[in-house]
Parts: C-alpha cells; sequence; structure tokens
C-alpha cells in the first residue's frame, strides 16, 4: 500500500490528479460510489470519503464503480506496469532513484519502461518522481511546522538548491511563499 496521509490522497483528488490514477480510490459513504482521483464527479464531503489501494477493497466494503471515470476499466494494456512504477516512486521518493533502478523492480529494459510510461501518463518516470516530491514538499509546508531545509529533504530532495528551484518552477513561488500565501485561503475555506 502506498503511504500517503488521508490529507494527501484528498488534496489529489480535489486536484483530479491524474498521475495518482491507480494508486489509490476514492469511496463516498453516501452515494456507495468508489471513483478515480482524476475523476471529474462533483467533489464530495470530506467527512464522507474513505480511501482504499485496491479496488477489490473497495468493492468488498460494498462500493461500486463510477460511471463517469470507470475505476474499474483499463484504458491500456499496460496499466499495471505503470500502477507498479507509480508505487515504486511513491514508496521510495526519498532515495536517490535511478531508471535502471525501477527497471529492475518491474522486470523490463530501462528503455522499454520509459517509453512505456511516458505513452500511458505523458511524463517520464523522473518528472513523476518530481510531481510527487513537489506534491509531499507543498502538503508538509501547509501541515507541518517543519523547516523548509528539513521539507526539502524529508520530500526526497537531496539538494536545498535543486528542492528551491524545482518548487518555484511547480508552483510559482518559493517554498516560504508559498506556505504565506496559501496557508490563509486554506483556513479561510474551512471556516
Amino acid at each position: 500500500m502506498i503511504q500517503l496521509s488521508f490529507e494527501e490522497m484528498w488534496e489529489r483528488i480535489i486536484e483530479c490528479d491524474s498521475k495518482y490514477d491507480g494508486l489509490f480510490y476514492t469511496a463516498v459513504k453516501t452515494t456507495s460510489i468508489y471513483c478515480r482521483p482524476s475523476c471529474r464527479s462533483r467533489k464530495p464531503k470530506k467527512e464522507n470519503v474513505t480511501f482504499y489501494s485496491r479496488m477489490v477493497d473497495a468493492e468488498e466494503a460494498g462500493y461500486r464503480a463510477c460511471k463517469r471515470c470507470r475505476p474499474e476499466s483499463e484504458h491500456s494494456p499496460n496499466v499495471a506496469v505503470v500502477r507498479q512504477v507509480k508505487e515504486f516512486l511513491v514508496q521510495h521518493h526519498k532515495q536517490k532513484v535511478e531508471l535502471k533502478d525501477i527497471a529492475v523492480h518491474v522486470g523490463l529494459s530501462a528503455f522499454h519502461l520509459e517509453r512505456l510510461f511516458k505513452q500511458d501518463t505523458t511524463v517520464t518516470p523522473r518528472a513523476f518522481l518530481e510531481k510527487v516530491r513537489i506534491d509531499r514538499a507543498a502538503h508538509l509546508l501547509l501541515h507541518t511546522g517543519l523547516s523548509n531545509l528539513d521539507i526539502c529533504y524529508e520530500a526526497g530532495f537531496h539538494s536545498p538548491s535543486n528542492f528551491y528551484k524545482v518548487f518555484r518552477q511547480a508552483k510559482g513561488l518559493t517554498p516560504s511563499d508559498y506556505r504565506k500565501t496559501i496557508q490563509p485561503k486554506e483556513e479561510n475555506q474551512t471556516q
């Protein structure tokens, strides 16, 4: 099972983030339906949501598949391999991961793996890993009191300069500005 907190998974469904499809499923207690993280249906109330790492777990708990996002249908023959790669990257986001490590894990050549992953997700495994790290850093900035340096390493970045550069490119703000600018907006939404 992937190690994302409830809050991190909630943030992914609010953003309709397709890069997390197949890693977890969102089940809504009031409708008895489960969806992909990228589902474009109206978002449920947070207290009505449960997350499952596998479709079968959601189905055994009495949920049925969403007719809009169709989580039970595989849109590509490579879904299982892509899911393995995504899970590996999420689980190992703190470590220095090379393409050859991922290829060994899924049993493919590095070249074939990168081509297949990009074909299905439109990004390389490296870009996906960077997104996971940025998402983790953003979550930590908003929900912890950790310093930027601690967050840099906790999110899996190996150099502060790279962390600041990549974070600014992805979010349009420095980590400190992100923490100051975004936090008040979230607090206002919950009131």
